[in-house]
């Protein structure tokens, strides 16, 4: 069986990559699809762990060389998600797990129209801020700048297959599991197991 990618959004600190990582606890044949970005590590960050941190000539080479399957431009700094790595696994019958921006994803979902896409809300802006403000990470320049991009992202979230409330994230995790599980029994993906049967 062919994998598919899942893929999952949301504003600046909406809590996407905590979902990401207890998803990939859970999902035995999920598979983190690490980005690569022009942005400096932080704190605790590791390169080909967390991030590809490559310099900005070289995002650029990765561009020109069609080897990124969606690239953005986002608060200033390249991200992209590097093709090779994606495929292999799709392939292999994996599910690239992937933590992208907007932009990104609806890059993607142009290539990858049978993954599964998914928007991560806050319960309000208010709360955003304060998960921004705690993450002491941003200036409050930064922060006001991700709350206004926040705003514009929001609008954009009817564009994926499903919008999932993170209010508390064990809730969330849940339901994002939910609509996996869902999903690997939608009809169009049953072709293999249905063949097995006659």
């Amino acid at each position: 069986m062919r994998g598919y990618p899942i893929v999952i959004s949301s504003p600046s600190g909406g809590g996407k990559t905590s979902l990401v990582h207890r998803i990939l606890g859970d999902m035995p044949k999920a598979a983190y699809s690490v980005s690569a970005t022009t942005r400096s590590p932080r704190s605790g960050e590791r390169n080909g762990r967390d991030y590809f941190f490559v310099s900005k000539p070289a995002f650029e080479r990765m561009v020109r060389k069609r080897e990124l399957a969606e690239w953005a431009n986002v608060h200033g700094h390249y991200y992209g998600t590097p093709r090779k790595f994606l495929d292999a696994k799709i392939a292999l019958g994996y599910f690239p797990l992937l933590d992208v921006d907007v932009q990104g994803a609806l890059q993607l979902k142009k290539k990858y129209g049978s993954g599964v896409y998914i928007f991560l809300i806050p319960p309000t802006l208010r709360e955003l801020s304060r998960r921004l403000r705690e993450r002491h990470t941003d200036s409050p320049d930064v922060i006001r700048r991700r709350l206004i991009a926040a705003k514009r992202e929001l609008q954009a979230a009817q564009k994926y297959d499903y919008v999932v409330l993170n209010d508390d994230l064990d809730a969330a995790v849940e339901r994002v599991k939910n609509i996996l599980e869902s999903e690997r029994w939608r009809a169009h993906r049953a072709d293999s197991r249905l063949k097995a049967l006659k």
